[in-house]
C-alpha cells in the first residue's frame, strides 16, 4: 500500500483551514453587503498538465479547482491526481487584487504551499514497496492585466518559487506575457476563448523558453465545456518534452452569495 512520506499532511491541513478562514473573514468583513463567489471546475483529460505548461503528467488525469472570495480576496486551490487516483500536485493558492478597476488589474499571490507527489521504489525490510513522496514549494505570484476591449486583455504573470527538499528543484523563476481573446462567436450559443502565452522558465541553472496557448469552446448555459492546451519550446535545456499537448472535458460550477 502507498504510504505518504516526507510530508505532513496535518500541518498541511491546519496551515490552509487558517489561511482560508482568514480570507473568508475578511471576504466578509470588507463589505456588509459584499457579494461572494463559489465557483469550481473539475477536469478530466488524456494528459495531465501542470500549473506551468511544460510539465506533464504524461497519461490521464482529474483536476479539481474549486475557487471561493469577492472582488478582491480570494483562495483558488488546485488538485491534480492520475486517473488512477495517485495525487500528483496540491497547490494552495491565495489572491489578493491591489488595484481592481475597470481597465487595469494588479493581482499578488502565495502558493501557501504547494505539493509535488511522486511515486517511488524503497525497500522495507529487504522487500521492495512503492511509496508516494512529496516536494514541497513555496511561491509567490504578480500578475498585471490590462483590458484592451470587452472581449480582449493583455498581461503578465510573474512568478518566483523556492523548494524546501534535497534532490528537487530549489529556486525557480517564471515569467510570461499572455492575452485573452473572449467570446468568439462560433454560432448563437457556442463560443470559443484563445489563450495564447510565451514564457520564460528557469529552474535552479537551467531555463527555456516556450510558447502556449490554450482553446475553449463552451455553450451558453451549459456546465460542460472543452479544451485543448497546447505547449512548444523555442529554445530550452530544461528536460521535457519539446511539444506537447492535451485534450480536457471540463465541467464547471458557478455561484454567488449576498452577505448582508
Amino acid at each position: 500500500m502507498d504510504t505518504l512520506i516526507r510530508c505532513k499532511p496535518k500541518l498541511v491541513i491546519a496551515l490552509s483551514v487558517v489561511l482560508f478562514s482568514f480570507i473568508l473573514s475578511t471576504c466578509v468583513a470588507q463589505h456588509r453587503d459584499s457579494t461572494l463567489f463559489f465557483k469550481s471546475t473539475v477536469s478530466i483529460t488524456q494528459n495531465g498538465f501542470s500549473f506551468i505548461p511544460s510539465f506533464s503528467l504524461g497519461k490521464p488525469a482529474i483536476i479539481f479547482e474549486p475557487s471561493i472570495g469577492n472582488k478582491r480576496m480570494s483562495f483558488e486551490p488546485q488538485f491534480r491526481f492520475a486517473l488512477e487516483g495517485k495525487p500528483w500536485s496540491f497547490i494552495f493558492i491565495y489572491r489578493y487584487k491591489v488595484i481592481n478597476s475597470n481597465k487595469f488589474s494588479l493581482q499578488i499571490g502565495g502558493h501557501i504551499p504547494a505539493l509535488i507527489f511522486s511515486t517511488q521504489n524503497v525497500l522495507r525490510n529487504g522487500v521492495a514497496d512503492d511509496v508516494i513522496a512529496s516536494q514541497r514549494f513555496l511561491a509567490v505570484e504578480l500578475t498585471p492585466n490590462y483590458t484592451l476591449s470587452k472581449n480582449i486583455s493583455i498581461g503578465m504573470y510573474l512568478l518566483r518559487g523556492h523548494g524546501f527538499d534535497k534532490g528537487g528543484t530549489q529556486d525557480s523563476y517564471y515569467a510570461g506575457l499572455r492575452s485573452t481573446i473572449a467570446n468568439i462567436g462560433l454560432g448563437k450559443r457556442i463560443s470559443l476563448r484563445c489563450n495564447p502565452q510565451v514564457y520564460y522558465l528557469k529552474t535552479d541553472d537551467i531555463d527555456g523558453v516556450y510558447v502556449t496557448n490554450t482553446l475553449t469552446l463552451s455553450m451558453q448555459n451549459f456546465p460542460l465545456a472543452v479544451s485543448n492546451i497546447v505547449n512548444k519550446a523555442v529554445q530550452t535545456n530544461i528536460p521535457g518534452k519539446m511539444f506537447d499537448w492535451n485534450l480536457s472535458l471540463i465541467y464547471s460550477f458557478d455561484k454567488n452569495y449576498i452577505h448582508h
